[in-house]
């Protein structure tokens, strides 16, 4: 400490170790700086801790024991060879300041002003615990005989009283003689208690590392296992689960199924629809115009390859002329009705047939 001392401080020219002695001297402060700003009346700035709970007379505040406080500190008498140091501190939460003072003889401190004691003092001899002899009493029974001689008396007195509880704190006492017997019992329950907290800690680490958490666990409360089976919650699937599942949904799905079976929820009620006017507006459109035009209808379909199909016309687009005697606002409704149905049957509900059905019909011919 003193070679990290002397290589940390700068020393300047003009010091003189025989004339200044050290550099605080030198530069006319104290080594305790701030501390000691009121040095020359005796007082020295310290930290005091609060040795018990009290009340503050400004604020009426409940300060605890144990709280520290930058104190004043100068000493004020003594007791024979021990000085008395009186503290002056301010409360921290108003402008009252109090002021404490040490008590020797009893061992304790003294609120001189500024606040009050919260009184948790009892009396030892009505407590029944041991109590330490007074100093006085010490100091007599080693000069007066006869003093000591009375003290005598008084402690067998005492004892007297006090032997008919011991013998029976000994008779409870040779109940539980057997040590060995007592001490394998222990042992055991402490065992079986190891071993139940030891199962549950494992449950509780599997527990935490399948859910990938860091908490600490409570133990397990019958009503909170009651309550969880009362509640049933679905299982959750994962996302590679869901998929495979979806998966071999589709594989085992047939390729050569109808159109109306593919078909979305959306356009069910357009199928239906569809299926049932095919067999009505469709062949009544038909033989409006094999009567007014005496051609043939084609209809739109995409995948008709025949060699012998024509280019379109007129006629194949489906156009119909007007007769002058048809009411013509009849017509317009039908029209309409079956050009619709016509349209989403051939969008949706058109059935081509399969490469089986191909093959059926070749074996036929």
């Amino acid at each position: 400490m003193g070679e990290r001392k002397g290589q940390n401080k700068y020393y300047p020219p003009d010091f003189d170790p025989k004339k200044h002695g050290n550099l605080n001297r030198y530069h006319g402060t104290h080594a305790l700086r701030e501390r000691a700003s009121k040095l020359d009346q005796g007082i020295l700035i310290i930290r005091f801790e609060m040795p018990y709970n009290i009340w503050c007379d400004g604020c009426k505040a409940h300060i605890a024991m144990g709280v520290r406080y930058n104190a004043e500190k100068k000493k004020v008498g003594m007791y024979y060879s021990t000085p008395i140091f009186e503290f002056r501190m301010k409360c921290h939460l108003c402008d009252q300041y109090f002021d404490i003072r040490t008590d020797p003889q009893n061992s304790d401190y003294v609120i001189i002003s500024g606040a009050r004691r919260k009184e948790q003092r009892w009396d030892m001899a009505e407590n029944e615990q041991i109590v330490t002899e007074d100093k006085n009493d010490i100091k007599r029974l080693s000069l007066d005989p006869m003093f000591s001689l009375e003290h005598e008396t008084l402690d067998k007195e005492k004892s007297t009283k006090l032997m008919p509880t011991l013998k029976e704190l000994e008779a409870a006492k040779s109940d539980w003689k057997d040590d060995y017997a007592i001490n394998s019992l222990l042992r055991k329950e402490l065992r079986e208690e190891k071993k139940i907290i030891k199962e549950q800690k494992s449950s509780d680490q599997k527990f935490l590392d399948k859910w990938n958490i860091n908490i600490n666990l409570v133990r397990e409360n019958e009503e909170d296992v009651k309550l969880a089976s009362l509640f049933k919650f679905n299982t959750v699937e994962k996302i590679e689960e869901s998929k495979a599942e979806k998966r071999k949904t589709i594989e085992s799905e047939s390729i050569f199924e109808t159109n109306s079976k593919k078909i979305s929820n959306s356009t069910k009620d357009l199928v239906l629809y569809s299926n049932n006017s095919k067999n009505s507006c469709v062949e009544k459109l038909k033989k409006q115009i094999n009567k007014s035009t005496k051609g043939e209808i084609i209809l739109n379909d995409g995948f008709n390859f025949n060699s012998n199909h024509k280019p379109l016309s007129s006629i194949n687009l489906g156009i119909v002329i007007k007769k002058p005697n048809e009411n013509p606002n009849s017509n317009n409704k039908k029209e309409e009705t079956c050009s619709k149905s016509i349209q989403v049957s051939a969008l949706v509900a058109n059935d081509y047939g399969s490469s089986s059905d191909d093959d059926n019909k070749q074996e036929k011919n």
